[in-house]
């Protein structure tokens, strides 16, 4: 029997839909290459099509990201019935939920960036000429959308999805207040039982505007996600849908030379902040855009959130701070009527492109307004705020900007002593043993991007401040993170940090502060010599890791006003 001849490169055609695999599978050298790829189920035929990596997130350790292996095989199979080649590979997650509140939490923004790294580095090394990548859980969504941004290869993002409410509308925000609650004495052991057991009911991101279905939103907005995909629930035909139809867009994407640079610009950035302000999104919102700017070479900063934010109300009524779920807002529309609102209103820049292959406005053409009666998405001219919620501040006490989340539910100046911890845990502690008191302002330090490290989410010490009824009466200020499911008077990601001998790092107990939302301000009222004599006092804390992946981390880590990117230039 004759054997076939090496096969021999194929003519490329106007647009070379295989610039990366060709390197990869084509030619007499690389069939040893071929010889590997034979075994894990290529054809002959398969080594002419353009490669798909199929980046998936999928865990059984969080509902976020549960039930992603399903979609990542929808992605695939209709991948493969466009004429490319499908390769799955996995990355990891971590649970936020899980986590939080314990040393594990250290490692949540640490997993956006070994996420990140993962997927470019698989990517990378296999010659993949596309990518479709699948997030859930807070960190793993920006993560994939800075890999996607890195490698600039034509590409679409998937949203898992979120989850469905749990018994009488909870979700997890609710179990983190119901053990405040607890500590208060208004809720009992079989109250806080059985909340835990029925809050969290399948597949899917936690339930509220958090950060997972704000940067879901943020995404779609940026272009990089098929519409409506941040508006599905987890477990749902439309969600099983939009894993095919991404497989079937991303073909097309390759066919047209469509790439991520093409499509994350600034003004598709500047879209995405205006649609998280819009529907009163996480601030984690903030330091992820900054990160994902940084990835595609996109000049963003804090201070474009301040000048987006002055024009753009928010109107949609979401909790942490609001009353409704995605899931209510998925049931009406989801985010595509509120951005056609927009758009109308002159707020979007309509001439963006997105993986679909035409643009925003073209996109949202047909699409049409929420149904009346409804109370979730306010009119323009009846917003819940009239400028934005995320409110960058500066002042003594964070040279570099810190960010607040001021629905103005609470309020817009506070005034208050503060009550200083030197961590999370020290924090908890003091406001369940009701060390804090109405009129503090709460200090947690040492949480930042190095000192962490990692900047752990204060959703333990907010959720119990709320469940203690002290939300509109104690404010908080860290060089930490807050969840997207924190609410009340807070102010996070203040730079410089403390370990790195910010302002935060001299406060003491009793110290008046003032945040002032409307003057954009954060003081500290101690004299600036009372100040220099705490600076020549204060040593450095010890690094919590010399080893691994958190010593890595902190070593690298850029300040969190600049996105915390550990690939910083």
């Amino acid at each position: 029997m004759s054997q076939k001849k090496p096969r021999k490169s194929a003519a490329r055609p106007a647009v070379d839909v295989r610039p990366y695999s060709r390197a990869v599978v084509d030619g007499i050298k690389q069939a040893p290459a071929r010889a590997m790829l034979h075994a894990v189920g290529f054809g002959e035929e398969d080594f002419e099509k353009p490669q798909v990596g199929i980046a998936s997130t999928w865990s059984n350790l969080t509902p976020c990201n549960m039930h992603i292996d399903e979609l990542a095989r929808l992605a695939a199979a209709e991948v493969e019935a466009q004429g490319a080649k499908a390769v799955t590979f996995n990355t990891i997650t971590v649970s936020d939920g899980i986590a939080m509140g314990t040393p594990g939490m250290r490692y949540s923004l640490v997993s956006r960036e070994v996420i990140a790294d993962s997927i470019e580095t698989v990517v990378g090394a296999q010659g993949f000429d596309a990518v479709v990548a699948f997030g859930g859980c807070d960190k793993n969504i920006p993560g994939c959308v800075m890999a996607l941004a890195r490698l600039d290869r034509p590409a679409v993002f998937v949203y898992g999805g979120t989850i469905r409410p749990g018994a009488d509308r909870r979700d997890i925000v609710s179990v983190f207040e119901a053990v405040g609650g607890h500590a208060a004495g208004r809720v009992s052991d079989i109250e806080l039982k059985f909340i835990e057991r029925t809050a969290i009911p399948g597949p899917g991101s936690c339930a509220g505007m958090y950060t997972a279905n704000t940067m879901a939103s943020a995404i779609e907005a940026l272009g990089m996600s098929l519409p409506n995909s941040s508006a599905q629930e987890a477990v749902s035909d439309q969600k099983r849908t939009d894993a095919t139809r991404a497989g079937a867009a991303v073909v097309e994407l390759i066919k047209r030379g469509i790439r991520p640079r093409h499509i994350m610009t600034r003004k598709a950035f500047e879209n995405a902040i205006t649609v998280c302000i819009a529907l009163g999104g996480s601030t984690n919102a903030v330091l992820h855009l900054l990160a994902i700017a940084s990835s595609a070479n996109v000049k963003l900063q804090l201070d474009d959130f301040t000048r987006i934010g002055r024009r753009v109300p928010v109107l949609a009524d979401l909790r942490p701070s609001g009353r409704y779920s995605m899931s209510e807002l998925v049931a009406i529309g989801g985010i595509r009527p509120l951005m056609k609102t927009l758009l109308d209103a002159g707020l979007l820049h309509g001439e963006c492109m997105t993986v679909t292959g035409a643009s925003v406005a073209e996109n949202l053409r047909d699409v049409a307004p929420y149904p009346p009666g409804q109370d979730i998405v306010h009119a323009l001219a009846d917003p819940i705020k009239r400028d934005s919620h995320l409110v960058v501040l500066y002042g003594n006490l964070a040279p570099e900007g810190a960010v607040a989340k001021i629905t103005g539910k609470e309020g817009l100046r506070f005034t208050g002593r503060a009550r200083v911890f030197d961590s999370e845990e020290a924090s908890i502690a003091g406001i369940l043993g009701g060390k804090v008191k109405a009129g503090d302002v709460v200090i947690i330090r040492y949480e930042g991007p190095r000192g962490g490290p990692g900047m752990r989410e204060m959703l333990g010490p907010t959720g119990a401040i709320v469940g203690k009824g002290l939300g509109n009466s104690v404010a908080l200020i860290t060089d930490g993170r807050f969840s997207g499911g924190s609410h009340g008077f807070v102010v996070g990601h203040v730079s410089p940090e403390a370990a790195l001998g910010g302002p935060l790092a001299l406060i003491k107990n009793g110290d008046e502060i003032t945040i002032d939302a409307e003057r954009r301000e954060i003081s500290l009222h101690v004299a600036a010599a009372e100040l220099k004599r705490r600076r020549k006092a204060w040593d450095a804390p010890k690094p919590y890791a010399r080893r691994g992946a958190l010593a890595k981390y902190a070593k690298q880590v850029s300040s969190a006003s600049l996105g915390a990117v550990t690939d910083n230039e």
